[in-house]
């Protein structure tokens, strides 16, 4: 593994540590291809089953299987976690969670997903006061999903929404979490510490956290017409416009183009999407105050946003936005895991030593 470029203090940006056939984002073009797919054409085409099993290299049906017996197996695990599902905080509470599984049984990419899966939705059950739903195996993983959370069969159109989302950020490049499992991975440690690790690089709010504060955002300024003084009170007041902008993409991400279809898809199914033409008043806002205050930073609209308006569509509590991103990263990440095995290589990056000297 050979790094390209100069380490700078900004984060390793620009410099190459790995090659993978995983993914790829293209910042300049707005571009991201996973598995050898642009993410326009999977979402809303490609179940998540599909495109996990392209990641994993393996077979769909045998996917499917897999991630059903992790889905199982993980169920009958949660009697033995304690008060870990009891947490406040879902990533708080999953991050315990799976740090209980035997990485032996746990140990394949699709169980792993499966698993994170489970205990995601016995979580959200529980906040909800409901014990867990027993998972279906023969389901997919976003209609299982949605019936462990709610313990109800979940409206066909809400599952195809949720698909859309699962595969839309499956897998994104060498983002914080997703370089944190292959750091764990380069150890020869196991599959399991490597999720784990990963999510609690997810649960920081730099990485996977702005799909709740974006609908605060939304219910804050409550209508179309007030989206430009809100926006510009925000600016004035020198605080983040959430949603907006990303440390890759120089244009929209495509992936917020993916979810803004699927909810409208939604709409025109006839499911009330409630904050959609509110979500699209906030956006010209936004993308028009942050160009006038920083022409030379594209700062426009990022996965989150939309995000945040499809899943609340769906169903889900804002609570539950970042832990159902660890659910369906965890295709990712696994797949990650394995490929960096192949390597067999410790990662190991030099620092530059700042520090006094002896004398």
């Amino acid at each position: 593994m050979e790094a390209v470029g100069q380490v700078t203090a900004d984060g390793l940006d620009g410099v190459v540590v790995a090659d993978t056939r995983l993914s790829e984002v293209d910042g300049n073009a707005g571009r991201l291809v996973i598995a050898g797919e642009d993410v326009e054409r999977l979402g809303g085409t490609a179940s998540y089953e599909h495109v996990a099993a392209a990641l994993w290299g393996v077979d769909v049906g045998a996917a499917q299987r897999a991630l059903g017996e992790g889905r199982v197996m993980a169920h009958a695990c949660i009697a033995g976690l304690g008060d870990a599902l009891a947490r406040d905080d879902g990533m708080d509470a999953i991050r315990a969670a799976a740090a209980h599984l035997d990485s032996r049984v746990f140990g394949s990419p699709a169980v792993i997903t499966g698993a994170v899966a489970t205990l995601v939705a016995a979580w959200a059950a529980r906040r909800r006061g409901r014990e867990p739903t027993p998972p279906d195996p023969a389901l997919g993983q976003a209609e299982d999903y949605l019936q462990m959370i709610t313990g109800a069969q979940p409206d066909a159109r809400l599952v195809a929404a949720l698909d859309t989302y699962l595969v839309t950020v499956i897998d994104h490049g060498l983002n914080a979490s997703t370089f944190t499992a292959r750091v764990v991975a380069s150890t020869g440690s196991d599959m399991v510490s490597a999720v784990v690790a990963a999510i609690g690089a997810l649960k920081g709010p730099l990485h996977g956290g702005a799909p709740g504060p974006v609908l605060d955002m939304l219910d804050a300024i409550g209508a179309p017409d007030r989206a430009t003084e809100w926006i510009e009170g925000e600016l004035l007041g020198r605080r983040r416009i959430m949603g907006m902008g990303h440390r890759i993409y120089r244009v929209r991400d495509p992936r917020a183009a993916v979810l803004e279809k699927a909810t409208l898809r939604l709409e025109r199914a006839g499911v009330s999407t409630g904050r959609l033409a509110l979500a699209r008043a906030v956006e010209q806002a936004a993308e028009g105050a942050l160009r006038a205050r920083y022409p030379d930073r594209p700062l426009l609209a990022n996965v989150e946003f939309y995000t945040a308006v499809l899943l609340d569509t769906v169903g889900l509590d804002r609570a539950e936005l970042t832990p159902t991103f660890a659910v369906a990263r965890t295709g990712g990440w696994s797949a990650h895991v394995e490929e960096q095995r192949e390597t067999g290589r410790l990662i190991r990056p030099a620092s530059r030593y700042v520090g006094p000297r002896p004398r």
